[in-house]
């Protein structure tokens, strides 16, 4: 069996085909970062409007193994939320339509169980338990994903989202929007121990990345002008810092629930030292799972996993639904 899926919360647009064995048959994404990046951060009704601009093309470019959308589908999956209210609605919008025009069913998942079923792709035989790092430029948070309807929110963040903190700081640096990756590829060049910033560690598994921001910014006003080197060393410093503050929780939360299986989802989770050093932290504790970074960032097949999860625990949506752009359960 085969879905459409379709992802526009953010400032993706993406479609994928993808197969109830977690097998992705296509994937498309499009991109609105350049439109974005003169603006510091996504603008929403750009957003929007890139989207109702693109969805049908990248739909098409999705169905195009099939011969068009006549082919063999057997139901439409959209993210409802969280997002942007406005992106949201461009895809949960068009996949209604499209799945009524085409006598199909629907179902709407949420846009974050998306980025921890991602790991589905990576590995089809992954079940729960597992205890999930979800790690975006929206959230951070450590969940225990005990039944595919039963997940319970250890801790999340107070303050900043750790996203939210790498692009500020690479704002701080003189870098590009989006900042996560100009610091990951750009701390490849630095001394990760040149300046010693803080690893705020709070109760309950939460996290803070306020007092880390503000550690750079004083920093960076203190150096003065800074050398392509200093800000080298600073972006190094400051990602190992945001890195093992993750790690630290992540084991934490690992040794509480006794769990043997680890997932690392979000955009977040494609940067190069979180992946490895989670993986080092936990070496025989815990299997960990981390989708190949394509699969991290926003994406549609990422929202076909989560659909046939669902779908295999409750079917589709008997009758339409309306956006969520505020949804937090992960269920």
């Amino acid at each position: 069996m085969r879905l459409l899926a379709l992802e526009t919360s953010c400032d993706e647009t993406a479609a994928a085909l993808v197969r109830d064995d977690f097998s992705v048959e296509s994937s498309v994404v499009a991109s609105q970062a350049a439109a974005h990046a003169e603006f510091g951060g996504v603008v929403p009704e750009l957003a929007a409007r890139m989207h109702l601009e693109r969805i049908s093309s990248v739909v098409a470019e999705a169905v195009a193994s099939l011969g068009g959308l006549s082919g063999e589908l057997d139901g439409v999956a959209v993210a409802k939320g969280p997002g942007l209210v406005g992106c949201l609605a461009v895809g949960v919008t068009y996949a209604q339509s499209l799945a009524a025009g085409l006598g199909l069913p629907v179902v709407g998942v949420n846009h974050m169980s998306g980025h921890v079923l991602a790991a589905r792709i990576e590995d089809p035989s992954l079940e729960p338990p597992f205890v999930a790092l979800v790690v975006s430029g929206g959230h951070t948070d450590l969940i225990h994903y005990q039944a595919h309807d039963r997940v319970i929110l250890l801790g999340a963040t107070r303050d900043d989202a750790v996203g939210e903190a790498f692009d500020k700081v690479a704002r701080m640096l003189g870098l590009p929007y989006p900042g996560g990756p100009a610091i990951d590829r750009l701390a490849e060049t630095g001394d990760a121990l040149r300046y010693r910033l803080p690893r705020p560690l709070l109760p309950d598994f939460a996290f803070s990345f306020s007092g880390l921001k503000t550690a750079v910014l004083y920093l960076v006003r203190d150096l003065g002008e800074l050398s392509q080197q200093q800000v080298a060393d600073l972006a190094a410093s400051f990602r190992l810092a945001a890195v093992e503050t993750l790690c630290t929780q992540l084991e934490a939360a690992v040794e509480h629930t006794g769990s043997t299986r680890v997932v690392l989802a979000g955009g977040v989770a494609s940067n190069q030292l979180l992946r490895q050093l989670a993986r080092e932290r936990l070496e025989g504790i815990a299997e960990v799972t981390i989708p190949a970074p394509e699969l991290c960032t926003d994406n549609a097949a990422m929202i076909g996993a989560a659909a046939w999860t669902k779908v295999a625990r409750s079917g589709f949506d008997p009758e339409p639904f309306e956006v969520e752009p505020g949804l937090r359960a992960y269920v």
